[in-house]
Order: structure tokens, then sequence, then C-alpha cells
């Protein structure tokens, strides 16, 4: 199973949640963005339906595969 962090940094004049190179909106103080976190994290928890995705891979070559709707990662929030 795939493991993913939330983690709580100062961004943009304010706080914000960070995953991977990728930050949330801004929030005013630390525990508004974590609270967003927390509630981003319980959301990657939730099963979904079987789908077909598309995405570019590492070479831009465009592929589709199927996800499976119940292969969700573990999630959890730092800072």
């Amino acid at each position: 199973m795939v493991q993913i962090t939330y983690r709580i940094v100062e961004h943009d004049g304010g706080w914000a949640y960070k995953l991977g190179d990728t930050y949330s909106e801004t929030y005013p103080n630390h525990d508004a963005a974590r609270a967003a976190a927390v509630a981003a994290a319980r959301e990657q928890k939730v099963p979904d339906e079987d789908s077909l995705i598309e995405y570019a891979d590492t070479t831009g070559r465009w592929v589709t595969e199927r996800a499976d709707g119940h292969d969700r990662p573990e999630a959890e929030v730092e800072g």
C-alpha cells in the first residue's frame, strides 16, 4: 500500500499543507492548515468506483489505465 504524508508548512504569508511539491491554498494559521490537511487525508481513504485514467509518463507519452477505486493510500499529516 502506498503511504502519503501531508506536511504543514509556512507558505505565501500564511500556512499550507504540502504533498510532494504541491501546496494547498494558503490558510491564515497553522491550525486551519492542519485541519484542512486532516480533512484531505481522510478523503484519500474513501473508496471510489473503478475508472479509466489518463496521464503523461516521464517521456511525455500518454498512458490509459484502469484505476482500482478501492486501492487507496495510507495518508498521514505531519506538523
